[in-house]
């Protein structure tokens, strides 16, 4: 676990929004995504849905650093990195934004241009929201049926996320846990069993939890 972060942030599902600008139509969507082949494949899919539009501009971020953007044919700098810098702002990875524009007719300049597709893209973000995902380890913990009542107090008390209840010879209880804190928690079974209870880390994922819409 050394190299994974602790925490990051990333949109809590997929958004979109419409701006209109001097009747060109900006069509924001904001998804999230867990791969720079996976955020390929949904650019890939909005432009070939738009191809009647005048521009299908898009940037993403990918945790790790990958950060790729593209002003499909609008002037240099306008659209894809004023994007980007929405979700740079806000401190947002594994996030693929795609603003669509329909040209009204009327030159919006290139100040015009970097608002109306950073505003897309940030109305597109708050309408997704955003999660916080944090690094959990995984545990089994397998105990007797005589001290399972006491055992489940232990992990509620502990605010532990209790995932699944195996009822076999023994009991094996599969829970999740902030990165940590499981050597505190095996202390605390061990004596609320005699020493009899300990668990066993097997693995490790990232847990979401929505929060607030980012104020951008």
């Amino acid at each position: 676990m050394s190299n994974q972060t602790e925490r990051y942030t990333a949109p809590a599902g997929i958004g979109e929004a419409v701006l209109v600008e001097k009747r060109s139509k900006f069509i924001a969507i904001v998804l999230p995504v867990d791969s720079e082949e996976s955020a390929k494949d949904e650019i890939a899919r909005i432009k070939a849905k738009n191809r009647d539009a005048s521009h299908n501009c898009w940037c993403y971020i990918i945790r790790g650093g990958i950060e790729r953007y593209s002003d499909d044919g609008e002037p240099q700098g306008t659209a894809g990195l004023p994007m980007l810098e929405v979700f740079r702002r806000g401190g947002i990875v594994d996030v693929c934004c795609v603003v669509t524009r329909h040209f009204g007719g009327t030159l919006l300049g290139a100040g015009g241009l970097v608002r109306a597709y950073s505003d897309a893209a940030g109305q597109a973000l708050e309408k997704a929201g955003t999660a916080e995902y944090k690094l959990h380890e995984c545990m089994e913990i397998t105990c007797s049926y005589n001290l399972l009542g006491r055992i489940k107090t232990e992990l509620e008390n502990y605010g532990v996320i209790i995932e699944n209840i195996e009822y076999l010879e023994n009991v094996t209880l599969y829970i999740n846990l902030p990165a940590g804190k499981t050597d505190n928690l095996n202390k605390r079974l061990a004596d609320a069993s005699a020493g009899d209870v300990t668990g066993v880390v097997s693995g490790c994922k990232y847990i979401g939890q929505s929060s607030k819409q980012v104020s951008l």
